[in-house]
């Protein structure tokens, strides 16, 4: 090997090891300084995390092997443990449709203004500075505090729910579809102005058949948020089984708040599965 080149390599090598060192150091640094200002405190956390189990414990229903299948007023069958089923049942469709409604309807809202917002469909610069600061503004307030805001507006039900998760989607989904179509490929929007093509028909037949596969994964991976964060606004009233699990931890029903958790547990393995195979089968079958 050239002695020069081994002597430039061992250098790049040491100073590499260098870099690496000082920003370990310095993340390690910041690390314990964010800890120290935040209080956070890892024995306090290691001391504490088994009540976590021991509150889990509390949560599972006693059942008895021999009355498992016991009717609904014999206590350690299955009937007694789910006698709220008739209640929680249709709470989980609400939220399922709560998840669905703002989902469809932000997509819709969102295709749009992404296009609008985007750096080459040609829309007036003041809309687009506009548009992305607004969209900012959407994105940066959690749907917790919209829909504590919508509550106190509106009342307990779906409606804050719906308008907490339609406004936080259009702030995301926005963004992640101007920022697609301006990855787009400039070749065909060039090709149909050659032609004569408008601008509605450049971004329709131009730009859209590149970014609509993008469009609906980012969609259903949205859907799945949207009823995991659906579950999440039910704990403030913004309707759902959000709703239901909270009051069950505020009477100490704990045998129901598992029960409660174990429904949005299979809802959510079912809705992340099928949710999964539609948006392969939809963007594969785009492309």
């Amino acid at each position: 090997m050239n002695p020069d080149f081994e002597r430039y390599y061992q250098r790049i090598r040491a100073q590499q090891k260098r870099e690496s060192f000082v920003w370990s150091l310095i993340l390690v640094l910041l690390y314990i300084g964010a800890g120290k200002l935040s209080e956070f405190n890892l024995h306090t956390l290691w001391t504490s995390f088994p009540h976590f189990f021991d509150y889990l414990s509390e949560t599972l229903p006693v059942l008895h092997w021999r009355l498992l299948f016991a009717n609904g007023h014999t206590e350690g069958s299955l009937a007694y443990w789910g006698y709220r089923l008739p209640i929680q049942l249709p709470l989980i469709w609400e939220t399922l449709n709560l998840a669905l409604a703002a989902t469809l309807l932000s997509v819709a809202v969102s295709v749009v203004l992404g296009f609008l917002a985007a750096n080459n469909t040609q829309s007036p610069p003041g809309i687009r500075f506009t548009l992305r600061a607004l969209l900012a503004f959407l994105r940066t307030m959690p749907e917790l505090a919209w829909a504590v805001m919508f509550v106190m507006a509106f009342g307990i039900g779906v409606i804050p729910g719906f308008l907490a998760l339609a406004l936080h989607t259009v702030g995301c989904l926005t963004k992640l579809f101007y920022e697609a179509i301006e990855s787009a490929s400039e070749r065909p929007v060039r090709g149909l102005a050659a032609c004569g093509a408008s601008v509605f028909q450049r971004m329709r037949f131009g730009l859209w058949p590149q970014v609509k596969p993008i469009v609906l994964s980012y969609s259903f991976m949205r859907l799945e948020i949207n009823f995991r964060q659906s579950t999440i606004l039910g704990l403030v009233g913004a309707g759902g089984i959000g709703q239901e699990l909270m009051t069950n931890i505020k009477l100490d029903r704990y045998d129901q708040v598992s029960l409660t958790m174990l429904l949005i547990i299979v809802v959510v393995s079912i809705l992340d599965a099928l949710s999964g195979r539609l948006r392969r089968q939809v963007v594969e079958g785009g492309k």
